[in-house]
């Protein structure tokens, strides 16, 4: 299916968008690492080691806060597996500033740079950034974690980039995929797969394969990546409707359903509840296993929803989608559409 304008939806000059959480509620502990502040400089040095420190550029780092982010949705993580944690969310925000740019062919070319340089860590050579970062905190993440969790790591790695690749063909055809399809893709696309197999390297968990398997174990894992992915297409709207980008959850539905804009976030809004519903509905239905199992399990399901809790706090301490207005929009939780 052909795009079609979303413009021929009503265009109101602001967008009211959702209290996420405060709907929350009790039912998640926002935590912070107190290895926040010394995790994100040594994570900083790291990043600008091979680049140049330009002031826009240390602007945008800075105001992005990737440091607090892990630091609410990895809580209990040690030193060392808060670095490498820091790390790998700093370079994926870079692939995804970067990628955005990338035409199909260049993406698939980074996609093999990135996916050789952590299979073949010893034996792949290459120059780029892209690669020799990649190698740098997969190499210290493999020192400690399960092979269970570097299997999910890499396996979830490739089905990003592959979603990528996807996302950079429908956006140069101008194609709004069906809801279904959309949801499917988004799941890859967010890169929360990877970031919950970070779960188990940071909390040194060796859950066996057959454990993740299962319906309540998937139905947990979806419904955090539907929050993080739908609640970030609300906060990241306005920027991304600006430039035409419409591999957005509330694009989706203008476009599908035939919302407004307003509807259409609404919509939206109500998706990201169901998931906060339903995720609180499985965990208090957790299966048991073996006192062993079980015990890792609760400590992975909490590390999911340390990243609901987590993620919607940071949305507003960091300046990646409302800018310097974050603090004022959360008070309001109108979003103005001509300020990008």
């Amino acid at each position: 299916m052909q795009s079609r304008s979303l413009k021929q939806n009503s265009n109101p000059s602001y967008i009211n968008i959702p209290d996420l959480s405060s709907y929350c509620g009790e039912r998640f502990n926002l935590q912070i690492s107190r290895h926040r502040k010394t995790i994100s400089s040594e994570s900083k040095q790291w990043f600008f080691h091979t680049d140049k420190y330009s002031k826009d550029k240390l602007e945008a780092y800075n105001g992005l806060n990737a440091g607090l982010l892990v630091s609410v949705c990895y809580p209990e993580a040690g030193c060392t597996q808060m670095r490498v944690c820091t790390d790998f969310l700093t370079y994926l925000f870079y692939f995804d500033n970067i990628s955005d740019e990338m035409d199909n062919s260049s993406i698939l070319e980074a996609s093999d740079i990135v996916m050789n340089s952590l299979h073949h860590i010893n034996s792949f050579r290459t120059s780029s950034r892209i690669g020799t970062m990649a190698k740098d905190f997969y190499k210290r993440m493999e020192a400690t974690a399960s092979p269970g969790a570097l299997h999910r790591f890499l396996e979830t790695m490739e089905q990003f980039f592959q979603s990528v690749d996807q996302q950079s063909r429908d956006r140069d055809a101008g194609h709004i995929v069906d809801p279904e399809s959309y949801i499917s893709l988004r799941r890859d696309t967010s890169g929360c797969k990877s970031c919950f197999a970070m779960i188990e390297y940071c909390r040194n968990l060796n859950i066996p394969d057959d454990v993740f398997e299962h319906p309540v174990i998937r139905r947990l894992e979806d419904a955090t990546n539907d929050l993080v992915s739908w609640s970030n297409d609300i906060f990241s709207f306005r920027r991304e409707y600006a430039k035409g980008d419409t591999h957005n959850m509330v694009s989706v539905a203008m476009h599908h359903y035939g919302l407004n804009m307003q509807d259409a976030v609404d919509h939206v809004a109500e998706l990201c509840r169901k998931a906060i519903d339903d995720f609180c509905l499985q965990r208090d239905n957790l299966p048991s296993w073996s006192p062993k199992v079980d015990r890792e399990v609760s400590l992975y399901v909490d590390g999911l929803a340390s990243w609901i809790v987590g993620i919607l706090y940071w949305s507003f301490e960091t300046e990646r989608y409302f800018g310097k207005d974050a603090k004022t929009i959360k008070q309001s939780w109108n979003v103005h559409l001509g300020s990008v």
